[in-house]
């Protein structure tokens, strides 16, 4: 059926619309503080559906129900760990970030290491950070081409442009008020999806009930003990625990909207609540692949890849008007995610290098050169999308996989400096490396289920710097917080 000129306007609306919207903030950007943490004044409800957009993508919208078509309801059971992972943050991690003025999570780690050791992790996340969102943003080209024609180059430049103007003018307050917009958006548009798929298929629910049934379509758990299966009640306490800990807790992308809070107890508020949104979030996504496969019925090979199940229904099934809201949902998913990655490796890269290595320059240059590096960045992604246009498979897991490779070992010197005394910092670096070797040699060489690498990671990291501090001597008083401001003693 294709899209019509309702859908365009449609679509056009929201892309125009959003931009200016975001455009509202900029006179607000004064100061670093104001561009970065945005003043430390956002209500702990939008910080949390801000959190929310931050970790859902065009990738998250198109690969989840694509998931589902092709098995069932088993990722759910990572999501459960996510919820006991954003516990652990709540009362090992946040704590520590409210003990002073921080811009980004890597000030904690000199705060308690040493500047070399801040340099390597905030390192770390800028090079596994920009991989894994520009496999992100080439998923916007999978939906964008299918529904517009344009090409995949054109469509990640269109959405790219258009994020980098917000973002550049007005910071991270822009960024989290237009994710809570576009969180409505791309929520209630697959919320329509859904009931229009609902209605579309022969015989309805009861036809789609008795398929799905048959096919256990709605199975949720599974107890198998494999690591070779990334989706069993194991992989997805314990991994997904392990997983949430270190993406909310250690990847300045989700901790810079934790630091925007006004306290500690607002900041646990939204991380909180975001996990529980999430939940049902990835349940309605989960639920939209299951009516797919109802209603399509055959191999998900006869679209090419599963990614493409849901954007190519939307353009030749949805109903004119419906479609165009369904497009510019997925595309609010998009640009709230390039949004938040344009904002903390632009945060990332000022305050945890150029400002440390350079000699102090006034606040006007300070924002102008945080503005600079926004701009820097999303050339890199645009790049970075080129490179994996054609040589990713299910994008999903594609992006998850990049990023776990890193994420055992910071979670793992995070540990090591909130959890013990003697650890310090040539300990905790021979254990980063040894964790970040293992995860290396897991994605490449192993076929255990992306989903424990974190854990193992993690684990290997705390273990080894741990033990590795001891051929340093005990903990040096640099490395012993101040109970009352946080600060080294």
């Amino acid at each position: 059926m294709g899209l019509n000129k309702l859908d365009l306007l449609i679509i056009a609306a929201y892309l125009v619309g959003i931009t200016l919207f975001g455009l509202r903030f900029r006179k607000r950007q004064r100061t670093m503080r104001d561009y970065f943490l945005a003043d430390r004044n956002i209500p702990w409800w939008a910080i949390g559906l801000s959190i929310v957009a931050a970790e859902t993508s065009t990738l998250t919208i198109i690969s989840i129900p694509g998931l589902a078509y092709d098995s069932n309801l088993t990722f759910l059971q990572l999501v459960f760990g996510y919820v006991i992972g954003s516990v652990v943050i709540s009362f090992i991690l946040l704590p520590q970030y409210f003990r002073g003025e921080l811009y980004t999570a890597y000030e904690l780690i000199e705060r308690r290491f040493g500047p070399e050791l801040r340099t390597v992790t905030a390192g770390l996340f800028l090079l596994t950070r920009a991989a894994a969102e520009g496999v992100r943003v080439y998923a916007v080209s999978i939906v964008v081409s299918i529904a517009l024609g344009t090409g995949e180059v054109a469509s990640i430049a269109i959405i790219t442009l258009l994020t980098l103007i917000y973002t550049f003018e007005g910071g991270l307050a822009a960024v989290i008020w237009t994710d809570v917009v576009q969180t409505f958006i791309y929520v209630g548009g697959t919320v329509v999806g859904l009931v229009t798929i609902l209605h579309l298929v022969p015989g309805g629910w009861e036809s789609t009930r008795h398929l799905a049934e048959g096919l256990h379509k709605f199975q949720v758990l599974d107890f198998s003990t494999l690591v070779s299966r990334p989706y069993t009640i194991w992989a997805g306490i314990i991994g997904g625990a392990f997983l949430r800990t270190a993406s909310h807790g250690t990847d300045q992308l989700i901790v810079q909207r934790l630091l925007a809070a006004k306290n500690g107890r607002q900041s646990m508020l939204a991380l909180l609540s975001s996990s529980i949104v999430v939940l049902l979030q990835f349940a309605l996504f989960l639920f939209v692949g299951v009516m797919l496969f109802a209603y399509y019925r055959v191999p998900s090979s006869a679209f090419g890849r599963a990614d493409r199940i849901y954007p190519t229904f939307i353009v030749s099934r949805m109903p004119h008007g419906i479609a165009g809201l369904l497009i510019a949902a997925i595309l609010a998913a998009a640009m709230s995610n390039l949004s938040a990655a344009l904002n903390s490796l632009s945060s990332s890269s000022v305050m945890d290098f150029y400002v440390r290595f350079r000699p102090p320059i006034s606040e006007p240059k300070r924002l102008r050169l945080a503005r600079v590096a926004t701009v820097g960045w999303a050339l890199i992604l645009f790049a970075l999308a080129l490179l994996a246009l054609n040589r990713v498979s299910r994008v999903i897991e594609v992006g998850l996989q990049i990023a776990s490779v890193a994420y055992g070992a910071l979670l793992g010197v995070f540990l090591l400096g909130v959890l013990t005394k003697r650890a310090n910092q040539r300990g905790a670096i021979v254990g980063m490396l040894c964790g970040l070797a293992i995860e290396l040699y897991l994605w490449h060489w192993s076929r255990v289920a992306f989903t424990w690498w974190v854990a193992i990671g993690t684990c290997l990291t705390f273990l080894v710097g741990y033990g590795a501090s001891f051929l340093w001597g005990a903990t040096t008083a640099a490395s012993r917080f101040c109970s009352e401001c946080g600060h080294p003693q």
